[in-house]
């Protein structure tokens, strides 16, 4: 899927889109300990769950035009996350979202990934705002989205779960 769909370079990240092989890797990264602590899920999945994530990626970015991309920051080969953009059913928008392997914490990944993705979407016709969901829980994840530019709504219920969901405006973005 690598090759079929958009990479990108910030200063100091890959994001590239995620393919087969980035699943063991994935797979291990869903077991540090942390790392879904604030999903709706937080039980890290089998890796035929983490497979079929990564070959629903592939339809998303065909039917979206957008999707996730791994995480690649300077000097490694292989991912320590992913970032990128969802559209969620539920509630007819899409999402920025996006995940890092612990050692990779606070290091500003998450926000140039996140910015990245915000980006690209808003390059994209059609596209007029994106939203984040996040648990009230995680202070990292709101400092990130508020750091792209993104404002706080309220609090809504979704996944069986309290988020507090952000928003920005394509004539706001960054």
């Amino acid at each position: 899927m690598s090759d079929e769909y958009p990479s990108m370079q910030t200063a100091r990240l890959t994001l590239r889109p995620l393919d087969e092989n980035d699943a063991p890797v994935l797979y291990c990264i869903y077991q540090s300990e942390g790392v879904l602590r604030y999903f709706p899920n937080p039980n890290p999945p089998p890796l035929d769950r983490v497979q079929r994530f990564i070959q629903q990626q592939e339809m998303h970015w065909e039917k979206y035009g957008y999707g996730d991309w791994g995480i690649l920051p300077e000097g490694q080969t292989e991912i320590v996350g992913w970032a990128g953009l969802q559209y969620l059913p539920e509630l007819d928008e899409t999402e920025v979202g996006f995940l890092l392997d612990r050692p990779f914490w606070g290091k500003g990944y998450a926000t140039e990934a996140a910015q990245a993705s915000i980006n690209f979407g808003f390059g994209q016709p059609g596209l007029e705002h994106i939203i984040a969901l996040v648990h009230p829980g995680n202070l990292a994840s709101q400092r990130v989205i508020v750091k792209c530019g993104m404002e706080y709504q309220h609090i809504l219920s979704l996944w069986g779960i309290e988020l507090q969901r952000y928003r920005i405006d394509r004539s706001l973005s960054i």
